[in-house]
């Protein structure tokens, strides 16, 4: 999938907060997409896992957040941000995949 990005002003050229809200909606609406794209891939791991067992993976979330952490240090995230953020995300993805998981073997 292709995301396009709306038109935003930087950051540093912002100079009223209806230009700072402009770019936050803007990137708000970019990371929904994204997000949507995310939570597809948990629909396929749903489908592909075998064992329901296997959909919450600690040594997986562990290097999920390790990537994570490196990808932000080079992006300029704050790690405070930026690990609880994707803990959260992976605990609710793994609900979702649960989810996902038992409806499908339900249908089967």
């Amino acid at each position: 999938m292709h995301f396009t990005t709306e038109p935003r002003p930087a950051p540093g050229d912002c100079t009223t907060m209806s230009e700072v809200r402009q770019g936050v909606d803007a990137l708000d609406r970019l990371l929904v997409s994204v997000l949507a794209e995310r939570q597809r891939y948990m629909d396929a791991a749903a489908r592909i896992k075998p064992d329901r067992g296997a959909v919450r993976d600690e040594a997986r979330i562990e290097d999920v957040v390790t990537k994570v952490r490196a990808a932000a240090g080079r992006a300029g995230l704050s790690e405070a941000i930026a690990e609880p953020l994707w803990r959260t995300l992976i605990e609710r993805s793994i609900a979702y995949e649960f989810g996902v998981w038992d409806a499908l073997r339900q249908r089967a």
